[in-house]
């Protein structure tokens, strides 16, 4: 079975560019924690991870003890460093090299993949053209409705 029979065709995505307002509102909203990022040509760009653009806002363990070191203290920081850079864009961010399969690609071989490298959904590209995306749930439902 191939990755274009278990793929799911409309990826949440973003473009190059957008903010981190924008990152955000679209990974709470679609509840994925991976978007795929495209160019205004609609090539696929890279990943941006729910946990990079956390880490991006989150602390240091030096700015919670300045800011007065308890866990209200950290909260404090970490919304207003969260409000500092809604606006910043998200391109450095961006995972460049991500990992991407084919369309043509075995499911079997992605399922290896996801488990080697802990990925929870990686891009399906052909010829530069974002698919779609597989997660590890795809594989799973093809498991059990195709096995």
């Amino acid at each position: 079975m191939q990755v274009q029979d278990i793929m799911t065709i409309y990826p949440v995505y973003i473009r190059v560019g957008a903010d981190m307002r924008r990152a955000a509102e679209i990974i709470s909203i679609s509840e994925v924690s991976d978007l795929m990022v495209i160019d205004h040509d609609s090539k696929f760009v890279g990943v941006l991870s729910e946990g990079d653009l956390i880490r991006a806002i989150l602390p240091g363990f030096d700015e919670v003890l300045r800011a007065g070191g308890t866990l209200n203290d950290a909260f404090k920081f970490f919304v207003q460093k969260g409000h500092d850079l809604v606006n910043r864009p998200i391109d450095p961010l961006i995972i460049h090299n991500a990992i991407t399969l084919k369309s043509t690609d075995d499911i079997a071989q992605a399922a290896v993949v996801m488990i080697e490298k802990q990925i929870r959904r990686l891009p399906v590209v052909d010829d530069g053209k974002l698919m779609g995306t597989v997660s590890r749930s795809d594989i799973c439902r093809a498991v059990i409705y195709y096995a």
